[in-house]
């Protein structure tokens, strides 16, 4: 059995909403693949993705499956069964530890999220579900997959990867009233994205939520160093950053962006250039507190060391064009 610390003040505040709960969970995860209690909430489960996420409530202090017709507050997702991902166990402890890095160090807001155990010994990862208000009403939101028009029947099965992430901008300009706050926060999110290793940031994975009257990029979720997984690409969308500009001569002999091509996309997309520059500043060297993440993550050691590993080489190649 993993030995799981009791959750802090401050994930119990952010998470759980000031309320006691416990890290342990009553249920196996293996007694729930291939039942109809999987089946039905899965079903149920509206956000994206492909990977198994169960619908969860908070009751008399534990973790447990909501009911049919019963309204979730936190989203349950515990390795994929998908078996022909040899490290597929360790997916939870790495979202965990990419969205704690993204929030503790870059001030990236994310949904409030953290790890709990099975019956049967499995490590789950938790997210409180931010499209769920305090009082139990749920806020509109759509992903931009719904706001750049992208659908299977017009785009093809795998029209969530179809597009640039110019089509995000384009559509935070669109219907954001203040989309230059917003859209440093996508841009920040970009870059993010990349430096960590986040292949699979298809439209899905960002959104707009409504707040009052207006629509807002709604908080970061499923980051996930994906790198250390699956070989796959830079970015989750085909067409990278943008098919309207010139990619740097780094970008031509390697493949891969480096700062200059994000500095360009930052222009690209209405950034003021000193800001987009302050923002890419924090992303030339590895953060001592990013060290500090991943050795206090509960990936084992050796998925630590390549975890770190992938980061300083995304790292040194952002920065080859400024040496």
């Amino acid at each position: 059995m993993i030995e799981m610390p009791a959750y802090s003040p401050r994930v119990l505040k952010t998470l759980f909403f000031g309320r006691q709960v416990s890290p342990y969970l009553d249920f196996s995860i293996k007694g729930l693949k291939n039942s109809d209690v999987a089946v039905s909430a899965m079903e149920r489960i509206s956000v994206s993705g492909v990977q198994e996420k169960f619908p969860a409530v908070i009751d008399g202090g534990k973790i447990r499956l909501a009911r049919e017709g019963e309204r979730s507050t936190h989203i349950l997702k515990p390795a994929p069964w998908d078996e022909t991902i040899a490290t597929r166990r360790h997916i939870p402890a790495n979202e965990h530890l990419t969205m704690q890095i993204a929030s503790q160090e870059y001030g990236i807001q994310t949904a409030a999220n953290g790890l709990c155990v099975s019956s049967d010994g499995q490590l789950v990862y938790i997210t409180r579900r931010f499209d769920i208000l305090p009082d139990g009403t749920k806020a509109e939101m759509e992903d931009f997959a719904s706001v750049c028009e992208r659908n299977e029947q017009t785009d093809g099965l795998h029209f969530k990867y179809s597009g640039t992430y110019e089509d995000i901008a384009v559509g935070i300009k669109k219907y954001v009233s203040v989309w230059m706050v917003d859209m440093e926060r996508f841009f920040d999110l970009v870059v993010f994205n990349y430096i960590y290793g986040n292949g699979d940031d298809h439209l899905k994975n960002f959104s707009l939520i409504r707040q009052g009257e207006d629509y807002r990029l709604a908080p970061a979720y499923d980051l996930l160093n994906t790198s250390l997984h699956v070989q796959g690409d830079d970015f989750g969308l085909d067409g990278g950053l943008s098919v309207n500009m010139f990619r740097s001569d780094e970008y031509e002999r390697t493949g891969h962006p480096c700062r200059d091509d994000f500095e360009r996309f930052a222009s690209l997309i209405g950034l003021v250039p000193i800001r987009a520059a302050k923002l890419l500043d924090r992303y030339m060297t590895v953060p001592e507190e990013t060290l500090l993440l991943i050795r206090c993550s509960f990936l084992p050691e050796k998925m630590q060391r390549h975890y770190l590993r992938i980061v300083k080489e995304r790292v040194a190649r952002f920065g080859r064009s400024a040496t």
